[in-house]
């Protein structure tokens, strides 16, 4: 993923729809300065991978076993 800073007032009028559909397509960090010295990113929020399928298996017990 790639990134870029911006300052505020270098963002323009542009629409914050349009703001957030740069950053989704072009899978942009964008940190944005504010005035005072303060930055906001905003990102794409990362997809997981889908968990492995284990083999195995858990006895009929196992609650019993742990107070044991």
């Amino acid at each position: 993923m790639t990134s870029q800073t911006l300052k505020l007032d270098e963002l323009g009028n542009k629409h914050i729809n349009e703001i957030l559909q740069i950053v989704l397509t072009k899978q942009l960090a964008l940190t944005v300065q504010l005035p005072d010295g303060d930055e906001v990113i905003i990102q794409p929020k990362p997809l997981l991978k889908p968990l492995p399928i284990l083999e195995g298996s858990i006895p009929g017990d196992w609650k019993e076993a742990i107070y044991q």
